[in-house]
């Protein structure tokens, strides 16, 4: 019988991945490592990446702690899903050393491993609840939704707010209040 809701959600996950990628390369390659001011975290396309990165991690984490029938501490040790804002604060500073390039290599790898995960299940796998002890009263469904594509689009939604706050030219960015900086030197858009 074939797994037509998994195929489903490999398909919806790989093409939105792929927009999102598409997001940032439509930006010049000398702007892409530029950072924006703005009221969320991620301030560049690097930290979008990371952040995505280090999530494709914790469920890789939860998935293999959950499947040799450990409970896996979630969302990460140290943390409760009422601290996510310091978790995610913690996971942007940890990677403001790696390049934009180092981090869609890193990215691009989890997703195929996330993949991959997802593609070793079944439909009745995937999507009956309480089907795996460790996912409690979900199903595998919710973890590989809200990891992939789930996160690509919120992902695009901030990649599109970054480029768009790149992207403006110079002459109108006089004008705004919000800060652009690329190395050393601050554009204010």
């Amino acid at each position: 019988m074939p797994n037509i809701k998994q195929q489903i959600l490999l398909e919806q996950a790989q093409q939105s991945f792929s927009e999102m990628i598409e997001i940032i390369e439509s930006v010049p390659a000398r702007k892409r490592t530029m950072t924006v001011e703005s009221d969320f975290l991620e301030k560049n396309f690097r930290d979008v990446l990371m952040h995505l990165y280090e999530w494709h991690v914790m469920l890789e984490r939860w998935y293999g702690e959950g499947m040799d029938g450990d409970t896996p501490f979630m969302p990460a040790p140290g943390y409760k899903w009422r601290n996510l804002l310091q978790l995610n604060t913690k996971i942007i500073e940890n990677y403001q050393d790696i390049t934009l390039n180092a981090a869609q290599k890193k990215v691009t790898l989890s997703h195929h491993r996330v993949l991959k995960l997802i593609e070793a299940h079944t439909d009745e796998e995937i999507f009956t609840k309480n089907y795996y002890k460790w996912t409690k009263t979900s199903n595998l469904y919710s973890y590989f939704a809200a990891n992939t594509v789930n996160h690509y689009e919120w992902a695009k939604k901030r990649c599109t707010l970054i480029k768009q706050r790149v992207m403006i030219p110079e002459k109108q960015s006089h004008c705004d209040n919000a800060e652009v900086t690329e190395g050393t030197e601050e554009y204010i858009i």
